[in-house]
Formats: structure tokens, C-alpha cells, sequence
């Protein structure tokens, strides 16, 4: 079996695949601090709850955006299995050649998504991630990366304005039941969502204008992205599972 793991800057997503059927899925904070015992112990403890032995565990492939936690994950990885694991990076076939101005600061989380975009949904394709950044990446039909805008993600802005304005409180981000809020909490979550919405359609729109690529498959992924894709006609296909189905699809690159 394959076990994936997602490095985001808020959790760090593990996928463990039997062939191309994704068994199960578990999460963990990425910003608490742990040595590789730590990390070796929570994932396997996590993978035989969800009843997979740990030496049906056979290849690891991961892709991160927070460098600062690799070295303990990837030890705990050949500690606790004995394998060394395929990183997302330079050198590693993914499928999608990267056109932009500085190809390097392209993080290994949107290569991801755009090498499991294309790979199931053909292209041109825009891949929409919400994560802790709001990314649209757009690809073209060839397999190329040709450009990508970063916009705060839905919590980024809901924190900022319950700790940047005194009087407004933590709230549940979703959709409230009218846009015309009468409350507070109704109010934040109506400008935090159909705020999110609007800044969708524009800039999904702009990029395939700007672009001129005819019938481009819109794709969305990220834990809030559900909520998004249910209001808008923008976006075709919500896939929670993107990234780890772009890291099987790069990982059976490699052999």
C-alpha cells in the first residue's frame, strides 16, 4: 500500500492507497512540534486504527510547503517502516512542466494539484485550492503550468478579523441563511463566505478570459472549498481528495 502525505501549513493530510482505491484518510496539526518518535508513533497508530497493519505499508510519497517539519517526518518514515519516501521536488517526474517567470517558488502543493487535475480531468484546467491560502492555478492542455494567483484563505480572514477588531467574536465560518445579516455573527459569516464566493467567479472568470483558452474545466479541492463550490456554477468538480490522488499519479511516475 501507498501512504501520501500532504504538508499544509495548518494540517498534514495522510491518504493511504490499496492500487488506485483510496482507503482511508486522517489528519494531523502541522504546528505543534514533534520528534520523529512522535510522528512515528501518531501515524502509525492512526493507520491501524483504521485496521491497516503497519507492513502493509510499502511506499510513502509526500509533498510539503513547511520545511521546518520535514526532517522529523521523513526520519519517523525510515525509522517506523523502513522506507525512505519519494519527495515532491526537483528531480521528480510529475507531469506537468512549470512555465512561469521563477518556476521555483511554485510550492509542491499546487504542482500537485495541477499534476492530479490534469491527469483526471484533463486540460486546459483551473485548479482551485481552499487551504490556508485561496490558490487558482491554471493549466493548459499541454500539461503546462502557466500561471497562478494567492489570496487569502477564508480562515486567514476570518482571523484576522476577530483578533484585528476588538468588539467581534470567533465564529463558525459558514453560510448564513440570508446575505441581508441582522446580527453580528450572521454579518461575519455572510462577508466571509459570499465575500469568498465573489472573489471566485472574478478571478476564475479573469484568468480564462485573460488566457483565452476555450472550455476549461474548473476543479476545486480544500476543506472549504465544499462550501464555495456549492454556490457558484464556476466551478465544475469538487474533489476533497485532489492532492492525494496527484500524489499517487506522481508516485506511479517514478517506477
Amino acid at each position: 500500500m501507498l501512504l501520501t502525505m500532504d504538508v499544509g501549513n495548518t494540517n498534514i493530510t495522510f491518504g493511504v492507497f490499496d492500487g488506485k482505491e483510496l482507503v482511508t484518510t486522517f489528519r494531523m496539526t502541522t504546528k505543534n512540534p514533534r520528534t520523529s518518535d512522535e510522528f512515528g508513533v501518531s501515524i502509525i497508530d492512526m493507520i491501524e486504527r483504521n485496521r491497516i497493519a503497519q507492513k502493509e505499508i510499502t511506499h510513502v510519497i509526500t509533498a510539503s510547503v513547511v520545511p521546518d517539519v520535514m526532517h522529523s517526518l521523513n526520519s519517523a518514515v525510515i525509522k517506523y517502516f523502513g522506507i525512505t519516501p519519494v519527495i515532491v521536488g526537483p528531480g521528480v517526474k510529475t507531469g506537468i512542466r512549470v512555465v512561469t517567470e521563477n518556476p521555483k517558488q511554485i510550492g509542491a502543493d499546487r504542482i500537485v494539484d495541477a499534476a492530479g487535475a490534469y491527469e483526471l480531468y484533463g486540460g486546459p484546467v483551473l485548479v482551485l485550492d481552499f487551504g490556508t491560502a485561496t490558490t487558482y492555478d491554471l493549466v493548459d492542455a499541454s500539461g503546462a503550468f502557466v500561471a497562478g494567483v494567492t489570496a487569502p484563505g477564508i480562515r486567514i480572514s476570518a482571523k484576522a478579523l476577530w483578533e484585528d477588531a476588538a468588539k467581534l467574536p470567533k465564529i463558525e465560518i459558514c453560510k448564513p441563511q440570508s446575505i441581508l445579516a441582522q446580527e453580528t455573527i450572521s454579518s461575519m459569516q455572510a462577508g466571509l463566505v459570499y465575500g469568498q464566493i465573489g472573489q471566485t467567479e472574478y478571478i476564475v472568470r479573469s484568468m480564462i478570459e485573460e488566457s483565452g483558452y476555450r472550455d476549461v474545466k474548473v476543479v476545486a479541492t480544500g476543506g472549504l472549498g465544499r462550501i464555495i463550490a456549492k454556490e457558484t456554477e464556476c466551478i465544475h468538480v469538487y474533489d476533497p481528495n485532489l492532492t492525494l490522488s496527484g500524489l499517487r499519479l506522481i508516485f506511479e511516475k517514478q517506477k
